[in-house]
């Protein structure tokens, strides 16, 4: 299924995920997302000379094996991962970036370890604040930036899972094999891949990857002192019609998903005539945490023409998606209504 992907550049691989892919609760190995910063290894690494270094802010450095993480008490999550900078070409004023539509996110049941229990393991000084990752991936580009990045300490022992399987195989090679760090309801730039090495540390990390990118600033403006990017925003998405498509009469069955990252989507609505009015949609499949919902909305059109339909997520704390997205240079974070909003003609 490699070649249905849309690459949006071969080296570093970037890939996302065609829609009619989209409209099932599990999100495939081979058709899920890809989005990396380095060169994907060529080869797996020999599973007998791999090993995970902690060090840092611990008592007692560690040098665990492969063997030792599958001794472990097993952890399995479902958790929907999406790329900082999906629906970044819906974007009405150009950013810098891959140009995603609303095909740099899936959702996977992952398995593997806690965190926690490895850093129990360790023992934490402290001191100890945030939790680095890198890769051994090595970096393209002459200016050699290994790809690390770091997570508050609480989200490090709350809900961070090192993944080693991935809809019940294990990780797949693009994906990290053998081990990627996975913060639940967080975007990808935070679940470094290839994992090698954890540094415990008592601040962020400083690096071109914490400092300058995932960060939210606008023109003009130094991107150190932006907000770094975290958890997934509150969003729903389209996956069925698609846009553009011509639909002879009712009645019509329009598919999505919506997540929002570490919290609840409690209810999803669609308006047909251009957000003037809403209706509810009703959920269908499972309800867990971390991962989207899917739901369906079956419309009647009431006469020939076009169309256009938009979905709008509310959570359990009520807090609604906005209808229309902040901009940023990198163009991170797009959950505006209006944004993924689809234009259809009924004949």
């Amino acid at each position: 299924m490699e070649e249905k992907m849309r690459v949006m550049t071969e080296r570093p691989l970037n890939a996302e995920t065609p829609v009619e892919h989209l409209r099932s609760w599990i999100t495939a190995n081979a058709v899920f997302f890809a989005r990396n910063q380095g060169e994907i290894p060529t080869e797996p690494i020999s599973l007998e000379q791999w090993e995970l270094v902690v060090e840092g802010e611990v008592e007692r450095h560690l040098r665990v094996t492969f063997g030792e993480l599958l001794r472990m008490p097993k952890a399995i999550a479902a958790n929907t991962l999406e790329c900082s900078g999906n629906g970044r070409a819906l974007l009405a004023e150009k950013a810098s970036g891959n140009p995603w539509t609303i095909g740099g996110v899936g959702n996977a049941v992952w398995g593997g370890v806690w965190l926690r229990d490895l850093l129990g393991k360790a023992g934490l000084t402290e001191r100890a604040r945030h939790v680095a990752f890198e890769g051994f991936d090595k970096p393209l580009g002459s200016a050699g930036v290994q790809f690390i990045r770091s997570i508050p300490l609480e989200k490090a022992v709350e809900s961070t899972l090192l993944a080693y399987e991935m809809n019940g195989e294990p990780l797949p090679l693009k994906h990290g094999f053998p081990l990627r760090a996975l913060a639940l309801g967080w975007t990808g730039a935070n679940c470094v891949k290839w994992l090698r090495k954890i540094t415990v540390l008592d601040r962020p990390f400083s690096g071109f990857f914490m400092d300058k990118v995932y960060r939210v600033f606008q023109k003009g403006h130094d991107p150190t002192p932006g907000g770094v990017v975290t958890g997934l925003k509150l969003k729903s998405i389209i996956t069925q019609p698609s846009k553009g498509d011509t639909l002879s009469g009712g009645p019509v069955t329009v598919l999505g998903a919506a997540y929002a990252g570490e919290g609840d989507v409690a209810m999803v609505e669609v308006s047909v005539d251009g957000g003037g009015t809403w209706s509810p949609a009703s959920f269908i499949g499972p309800h867990e945490s971390f991962s989207w919902r899917q739901w369906q909305f079956l419309w009647e059109p009431g006469q020939p023409g076009d169309y256009t339909i938009m979905a709008r997520a509310t959570d359990s704390h009520g807090r609604q998606q906005p209808m229309n997205a902040q901009w940023t240079v990198l163009g991170y974070g797009n959950n505006g209504i209006r944004e993924h909003g689809i234009t259809v003609h009924v004949r």
